[in-house]
């Protein structure tokens, strides 16, 4: 604990003396962690999913709705209409889901999300097809950010709200439905034996996986300033697997190591190689997860090893 709140410090306290473009990628760093963070807790109960991005692009969408057709502009509002929404769907989706076990469950998320990229493509006049939705300058309690602290405004709210949840995600993990899912994971006939029900488990997870993912696109929504149907296609999906599986699953705070090492990464793999920044991002990721299977966050358990 000690060591997360020295690290919140850090992140508080050195951004406003960072360029803003390194600003503008923490800030998606750490919103898209909140998606991969809801794979992580999926994983832990041995359930992987290939469509999260379906639940980061109802929260974006949310926000792009809100601000268009009911001209809702307070971020706060538009937040919690994204929860709102997040938990209903997954809610829904769940029931059926939730019966299901390995590729079956991870390939069903996958058709979902791309039912979702076809709506959002082809209802051109409500989604706005290709071109997306504007996400205008959101209000924080009918305050309207100063254009000159714009940027660091919408990080330190991403920051703090994202700390919460991974604070509730750690909670979340250390209930006794959380030891419930790990258990899942080893035994899932043991877990019934006991009387638990796995159903229940992995329907009332998948739901916090939906949320976080959910309130996740609306935070790299008001970041970008802009949404597009690509954020719930495949790709966005893989790439959270992907983070999920470069940070590691040993803790909550891992998604955020991965996602910010992701970001990075890739910035300046198409920085220095602009036609082939995909596969000097592929060796690089891939060296990193040959060196630490556990992904980064086992670099912690080294130190420790290290230190005693």
């Amino acid at each position: 604990m000690a060591i997360a709140l020295a690290g919140l410090a850090l992140f508080l306290v050195v951004p406003p003396f960072l360029p803003e473009w390194i600003t503008f990628l923490l800030t998606l760093a750490w919103a898209k962690a909140l998606a991969v963070l809801g794979i992580v807790l999926l994983l832990r109960g041995g359930l992987l999913t290939f469509g999260h991005a379906l639940y980061y692009a109802v929260g974006a969408y949310t926000a792009g709705f809100a601000v268009k057709f009911l001209g809702v502009h307070d971020g706060l509002v538009v937040l919690v209409l994204a929860v709102v929404t997040g938990a209903a769907a997954s809610a829904l989706l769940g029931l059926l889901l939730a019966r299901y076990r390995g590729m079956h469950f991870g390939l069903l998320n996958l058709a979902f999300s791309m039912v979702l990229y076809a709506i959002l493509l082809k209802f051109y006049a409500v989604t706005g097809g290709t071109d997306g939705l504007r996400l205008p300058t959101p209000l924080l309690a009918g305050v309207k950010p100063a254009a000159a602290h714009l940027r660091l405004t919408i990080y330190y709210v991403t920051v703090v709200l994202t700390a919460l949840l991974l604070y509730v995600a750690y909670r979340f993990t250390a209930s006794p439905l959380g030891y419930t899912l790990r258990a899942v994971r080893d035994n899932e006939v043991r877990v019934e034996y006991m009387g638990a029900s796995v159903r229940q488990a992995i329907y009332c997870s998948y739901i916090v996986a939906g949320v976080l993912a959910s309130v996740g696109g609306v935070l790299a929504g008001f970041s970008v300033g802009h949404i597009v149907p690509e954020v719930s296609f495949w790709t966005q999906s893989g790439e959270f697997v992907f983070v999920a599986l470069l940070g590691g699953t040993g803790s909550v705070l891992a998604p955020v190591a991965g996602s910010i090492v992701f970001e990075f990464v890739r910035n300046y793999a198409f920085k220095y190689s602009p036609y082939t920044w995909q596969m000097t991002l592929g060796l690089v990721l891939l060296i990193i997860i040959f060196f630490l299977p556990g992904g980064l966050w086992s670099l912690t358990g080294m130190v420790r090893r290290w230190i005693r």
